[in-house]
């Protein structure tokens, strides 16, 4: 399942990220990942949570090199259970043109992989209409 959160910048997504992740690790018998822009905020995630910042890997910088990223830490854990990707449209010059075929493409790495993605995208559910929602779930 691919959950997402949307919403303008500065409506506390990151926040809610962060609670959500958090739950995750609580409840979750895997593991959780958390992605984000940089180092900044990530004191409030609890330590189990794996923590990647974005700003450590400046050569993936497109829509592929991001997703084989994410392949790749799958392939190497396949203990993970939730995947939170915090502001994506801050990642890898991902335009919001290329969001249907990111959420598409996360949609078969969930079920490949048998595991959650939760997004936050700095946009409204009206500039998502190209987006199919089979698959997904709006959190908000």
């Amino acid at each position: 399942m691919v959950n997402l959160l949307t919403g303008p910048k500065g409506s506390g997504k990151t926040q809610q990220m962060i609670e959500l992740a958090n739950k995750a690790a609580k409840e979750s018998d895997g593991h959780v990942i958390f992605i984000k822009k940089s180092h900044r905020d990530t004191y409030s995630l609890s330590f189990d949570i794996r923590a990647i910042c974005m700003d450590d890997y400046e050569a993936i910088d497109n829509i592929d090199a991001y997703l084989g990223f994410i392949y790749g830490m799958t392939s190497a854990d396949h203990d993970i259970k939730a995947i939170f990707i915090d502001a994506i449209l801050k990642h890898a010059h991902i335009s919001l043109d290329d969001i249907p075929e990111f959420l598409e493409k996360l949609k078969k790495i969930s079920k490949e992989c048998d595991l959650d993605f939760y997004v936050s995208i700095s946009a409204g559910k009206e500039e998502l209409r190209l987006v199919d929602a089979e698959g997904c779930a709006y959190l908000n």
